[in-house]
Parts: structure tokens; C-alpha cells; sequence
């Protein structure tokens, strides 16, 4: 990782204790302070940003103006698969699926376009937020 700051270890730790599930800054941020730790909003920024760069934090983009979250990103490849993220609870789920690869296949050869699944979040509701009522 580089040269490594008491700051920059609390913010991959929290994405790394947590890597089912992806964070706006501003949740890496409140977490960290709710939890006694001592950074301020623009160090997250900051090391984030770092992290993305060295390729240890993985940056999706939410759609929502230019809002984006930040996962863990672990040794296995995350750029091969889609991935849902339940909009109740925020679990990021990775999942392996041929229907979405044809899915894909059909946009390249019918539209010309090549889907990037690494980049690629579906919104919804996971099983346990449907099975509690997190509507």
C-alpha cells in the first residue's frame, strides 16, 4: 500500500471488515467517526481516492448526479460479474450469472455496445430486506 498512515489503515480496514458492501465517503466517514476514530471528512476523501488508485478500493459510480461508492476490492477479479446491491440495507452481492452474460452478448451483437459488468450495479432488494418488510 505504500506509505501507510494511521488514517489511511482505518479507512481500508472499515471497507476491508466490510467487503460485502459498498460505501459512499461520507458513510466510510460517519462510521469511522461513530466509531472513535480520529479522521477528519477530507483525509476519507483523500485516502479513498488513494486506495482506488493503488487498486486495493474499487469506485462505482451510483447514477446519482456525481455521487459515487467505494468497495474493498480483493484479490479475485470483480470485473466479471454484475453486481446487486440491495437498496434496504446497501449489501453489495457479487453474482456469477449466465443469463446476465447473455444479456450482455445480446446488447454487443444486437446494439454494438460492450456492457462493462465491473461498472455494472443493479438496484433492488435483497432476499432478507423482502423476507423483513424493508420497503
Amino acid at each position: 500500500m505504500g506509505y501507510e498512515t494511521k488514517q489511511s489503515r482505518l479507512v481500508f480496514d472499515f471497507l476491508g471488515n466490510n467487503a460485502d458492501r459498498h460505501f459512499s465517503a461520507e458513510e466510510v466517514y460517519s462510521s469511522l467517526r461513530g466509531a472513535g476514530g480520529k479522521i477528519g471528512r477530507t483525509t476519507v476523501y483523500r485516502q479513498l481516492e488513494r486506495l482506488v488508485e493503488n487498486g486495493k478500493v474499487r469506485k462505482f459510480s451510483t447514477g446519482d448526479s456525481d455521487a459515487c461508492c467505494y468497495q474493498f476490492s480483493n484479490s479475485d477479479s470483480c470485473s466479471n460479474h454484475y453486481h446487486l446491491k440491495c437498496s434496504a440495507c446497501g449489501r453489495l452481492i457479487h453474482t456469477e450469472c449466465d443469463f446476465l452474460d447473455k444479456l450482455s452478448e445480446h446488447i454487443f451483437i444486437d446494439h454494438k455496445f460492450t456492457v462493462d459488468s465491473s461498472k455494472t450495479v443493479l438496484y433492488g432488494l435483497c432476499k432478507d430486506c423482502v423476507k423483513e418488510k424493508k420497503v
